[in-house]
């Protein structure tokens, strides 16, 4: 295992994590209530849960936490977690004004996690968050990875295809 303070970098699928105890699986959403396209398609692949619980955490959100830089954990199994991150405005539409992603909602989200995987003694999974379908550069998210959660002791480990 990687010690904690550095990121782990491996080819794979985030949603099938690696290793052993306590893991989450963590990745960025928009804050439109939009789930359909990216990363979040391997989610509802293997879990229902995430999605469901995303789409349900919008529909209310007058009256929850929902909205960027918040953080909702949902359990699809005894020892698994997946991390809903809004960390995207909006969605990629053509020529929009820039990309969606928003790294300060991103590190916000993150320093959540950080907590939260303490709390559970979990290691973190993840794609290269906010690069994808949300525009952002790794470069500009990999220090956010390691302030908020490889510096606060919580194993990390990021797959790429």
């Amino acid at each position: 295992m990687t010690p904690a303070n550095t990121i782990s970098y491996v080819r794979g699928d985030a949603t099938a994590p690696l290793g052993k105890g306590v893991k989450v699986v963590a990745h960025v959403c928009n804050d439109l209530g939009g789930w359909g396209k990216g990363f979040v398609l391997a989610v509802s692949r293997r879990w229902p849960e995430p999605e469901a619980a995303y789409r349900r955490w919008h529909r209310e959100r007058a009256g929850n936490d929902f909205g960027l830089g918040a953080v909702q954990l949902v359990r699809v199994g005894p020892y698994l977690w997946v991390a809903n991150m809004v960390g995207q405005r909006g969605i990629r539409t053509g020529r929009s004004s820039g990309p969606p992603v928003r790294y300060g909602a991103i590190d916000a989200a993150l320093a959540t996690l950080g907590g939260h995987a303490l709390d559970l003694g979990a290691s973190v999974h993840m794609p290269r968050i906010g690069c994808g379908l949300a525009g952002g550069r790794w470069t500009s998210v990999e220090p956010l990875v390691t302030a908020r959660l490889s510096d606060r002791g919580v194993p990390v480990t990021v797959y790429d295809q």
